[in-house]
């Protein structure tokens, strides 16, 4: 300790011997920074900065791992906010008419719910479903390049366990049994967890994730670890870009790229994905699935690729808006080892009164001409149908795409090590718009501009609470607008969910947002939608 503390005092003088910055260094960069000062007060900054200089070195000499995370924690609680801290029974739909189908790849698109009624009462057994899974993820997951690791021999342990507890009598709830797959940066003992990038692909993280862990003590089966653009960019990875199941000419969309195209087509009920700008709902709309990104500080990060320590969520992907209730009554909750969250229920009641309910929508937004405009609109009208009395809303007039630098300087900070190795000379995507570049260019993000705007950011909390008071939750067309940024910004959750095909062939979807921990609602919104709609039945033709 005390030798690290003398280099750091050190350091500086070493520098300041080697006059590392002079007055023209310094007149150049007020450039960068959008600033202009004098002769005398760039003579008066050069001690200053060249002992700054040498603090940066000695930080840098520490070695700091991806999972460590920032001391100044973010908190999107708005002022004044209250908590319902009352826990009521989760109520799900019923299941108990669910038979086995006659052909045995009918039951790759069930339900969870469907799935796990047919676990319960033994009429198919969790080794069959998880080889029938294992299977579909061998025949069409290549074309798809959707799985980086298939985890085949702890699959069919995980299924054997859960099939013996059943035959004891224990039964651990609705996802006893039930296959799943996780994006490529969640740990995963004795399984690679690449990031979706070289320079990390044969990386292995000694540790299960706290998901992983709540999943598997839930009962369910680990069949995959799936694609995801490298680090949480888009759908390039090491081995190539995963494909959308409707169109393979197309990628799915990032960057839970994997998770989204093997729910789509049917490789697994459900799969976990990510969340810091929009990678959970793009590619879920790409691929016509129905998504969940919850609150910020409902689900543990421990265990997680960083990218973003005041904006990454992990949440789920499935075919229907129920299944995103019935996986994240396991994954939500409190860990020692993530001191982000925030502990507090998780409330869902599948059966929704509209009628009951203030429903907002951004009108300004819907009445743009966008893609998927006659799509939303359509949607809008069948929630009127079934009782919505919608009122149009506006977000806060921050403009929120001046603060998404607030991304960039945190992701900046998470590959520090990877931009100072050159390693990033190894990524797949060298564009001028890619993480090589914008890792470098990021590193230029002044400490005084981030942090102030955050605060911004604070005030925005608070002007999205004052709205988010009037109304149960809002809609929100899924890319128009600026509503993704600045939800991803507050912290607030989202259900996107399908909406049939767009005019130029793609697949649209809308989205739900609900107030801060409130993700119960729109889920049962959105489950409502689709009991009245057959949007996410849909299912795409695929190649071997």
């Amino acid at each position: 300790m005390k030798k690290a503390f003398a280099i750091l005092l050190l350091l500086p003088l070493c520098l300041n011997a080697q006059n590392a910055i002079n007055k023209q260094t310094i007149k150049e960069a007020e450039k960068i920074i959008g600033l202009e000062f004098t002769e005398s007060e760039r003579d008066s900054m050069i001690e200053t900065l060249n002992e700054q200089l040498g603090y940066y070195k000695a930080v840098r000499e520490f070695n700091l791992l991806n999972s460590v995370m920032p001391s100044v924690i973010f908190n999107p609680i708005p002022n004044g906010f209250v908590f319902n801290e009352k826990q009521m029974p989760i109520k799900y739909d019923d299941y108990s008419k669910t038979k086995k189908p006659s052909l045995t790849d009918e039951l790759a698109y069930y339900s969870i719910g469907q799935l796990a009624h047919l676990i319960k009462t033994k009429q198919i057994t969790s080794v069959e479903l998880t080889k029938l899974y294992l299977e579909r993820l061998k025949k069409y997951s290549t074309k798809l390049e959707s799985v980086i690791t298939l985890t085949e021999k702890l699959a069919l342990q995980q299924a054997k366990r859960a099939d013996d507890e059943l035959v004891k009598g224990k039964y651990r709830g609705m996802l006893h049994g039930i296959p799943f797959g996780v994006k490529d940066l969640l740990a995963t003992k004795n399984y690679t967890t690449t990031w979706g990038a070289a320079p990390y692909k044969n990386q292995v993280i000694d540790e299960d994730a706290t998901v992983v862990k709540k999943l598997e003590n839930a009962g369910a089966v680990l069949v995959a670890k799936f694609t995801m653009g490298e680090l949480a960019w888009g759908d390039i990875w090491f081995g190539g870009q995963t494909r959308n199941p409707w169109n393979y000419e197309e990628g799915s969309s990032g960057s839970s790229a994997g998770s989204a195209s093997s729910v789509s087509a049917g490789l697994v009920p459900f799969a976990i994905g990510t969340e810091t700008w929009g990678s959970i709902v793009s590619p879920s709309t790409v691929c016509g699935v129905t998504g969940l990104r919850p609150t910020y500080g409902r689900v543990s990060r421990s265990g997680a690729m960083a990218l973003s320590w005041s904006m990454d969520k992990i949440g789920t992907i499935c075919r229907n808006a129920e299944d995103l209730a019935i996986v994240f009554d396991v994954i939500h909750g409190l860990d020692p080892n993530d001191l982000t969250l925030y502990d507090y229920p998780f409330n869902y009641d599948h059966k929704i009164d509209f009628k009951k309910l203030k429903i907002g929508y951004l009108k300004d937004d819907f009445n743009k001409n966008y893609p998927f405009h006659s799509n939303d609109s359509l949607v809008l009208e069948q929630l009127i149908k079934l009782g919505a009395e919608l009122i149009p809303i506006s977000l806060p007039k921050i403009n929120v795409n001046n603060l998404s630098f607030i991304l960039s300087a945190e992701s900046a900070a998470a590959f520090d090590e990877l931009t100072r190795s050159n390693k990033d000379e190894e990524l797949a995507r060298q564009i001028k718009n890619a993480w090589p570049n914008l890792f470098r260019a990021n590193r230029f993000i002044p400490a005084v501009e981030y942090i102030n705007a955050s605060r911004i950011r604070t005030v925005l909390i608070n002007e999205m609470n004052q709205i988010m008071n009037k109304f149960d939750f809002y809609l929100a067309p899924s890319w128009e607008g600026d509503n993704l940024l600045l939800t991803n910004l507050t912290g607030h959750p989202s259900v996107v969910v399908p909406t049939g095909k767009a005019p130029d062939g793609s697949n649209s979807s809308i989205t739900f947002i609900g107030r801060l921990f409130e993700e119960g609602k729109i889920i049962a919104a959105a489950k409502a939608f689709q009991d009245a709609t057959e949007f996410h039945l849909k299912r795409p033709k695929l190649i071997e």
